[in-house]
């Protein structure tokens, strides 16, 4: 088997792979680098100009975990992260170095890492998911809204996984053969069509649990998923002009997300009194 078959379930109808040279779009991220580059180079000139007494930001309730994109690993959402924390969000790694192995492992692995921030902070959190880090904190939404407030994903093809480029496919495969060699900790042929591939995809399915917040964010010009399986129809959408890799260090894009994770954060506290309100009358 020169590749692994990939569950036709995960190619739904209605959607299809970016054509070969949309890979080119992709190049885009240089710039999109350089325009990160050159806000935090004012920033750090109004912080220099501003008093000390006027620099501190109120501090977010709820924790923020980044979750990175295939292959990718924490270190990929560091200049995001850096970012909300000087919008005054409590950001935490998910403690994912390269997000190449077992997507139900990768997702038991997050979700305990949100049980200890939970218990440590006292409040749910929020997820910001990049690709299929996007897919995998809509899965622990999903299972365990207690720990879940809301979530982000960034070019998260959640509709059809299998919508990506090919460069993707051939990562899978090669991902496949090694595990298949007896690399430990890979993405197996199960996870990209059996069982686990199935499990996978049927709770990216699910519809949200109510008082969960649910952001979208997808750009037209996406290089490597095709952008419609981004964005389901429960989801708030966010259309951003970006190539895949570029949300994640794009500034315009940092700020939908920090916009968005105020919106959800404000919708979590409403339902919250709400429901206070509901029991106490």
């Amino acid at each position: 088997m020169s590749n692994p078959t990939l569950a036709s379930f995960l190619l739904p109808e209605g959607f299809a792979r970016p054509a070969v040279v949309a890979v080119i779009r992709e190049g885009s991220v240089l710039t999109e680098a350089g325009r990160y580059a050159l806000r935090s180079a004012g920033d750090r000139r109004a912080r220099r100009s501003t008093p000390y007494t006027g620099r501190r930001r109120p501090r977010a309730v709820d924790p923020v975990v980044l979750v990175p994109g295939f292959m990718a690993g924490d270190a990929s959402l560091t200049l995001m992260a850096r970012h909300l924390r000087a919008q005054g969000f409590r950001t935490y790694r998910s403690h994912i170095r390269a997000n190449v192995g077992c997507t139900l492992d990768a997702a038991a692995q997050l979700e305990e890492r949100l049980e200890s921030i939970v218990i440590r902070r006292g409040s749910r959190v929020q997820l910001v998911g990049h690709s299929l880090g996007g897919m995998l904190a809509r899965g622990i939404a999903v299972r365990r809204p207690d720990l879940v407030s809301g979530i982000v994903t960034l070019g998260s093809p959640m509709l059809a996984p299998a919508a990506h480029h090919r460069v993707l496919t051939a990562s899978v495969d090669l991902l496949v053969r090694l595990s298949r060699a007896g690399v430990p900790g890979l993405m197996a042929a199960d996870c990209v069509a059996g069982d686990c591939a199935r499990q996978s995809f049927d709770e990216s399915q699910l519809p949200m649990p109510a008082g969960v917040g649910f952001t979208a964010v997808y750009s037209k010009r996406d290089g490597i998923v095709d952008w419609r399986a981004c964005v389901p129809a429960a989801a708030h959408g966010i259309e951003v002009t970006a190539s895949h890799v570029g949300m994640a260090v794009d500034p315009r894009v940092i700020d939908h997300v920090v916009t968005s994770l105020h919106r959800q954060a404000a919708a979590s506290v409403t339902s919250v009194v709400e429901v206070d309100r509901g029991v106490t009358a």
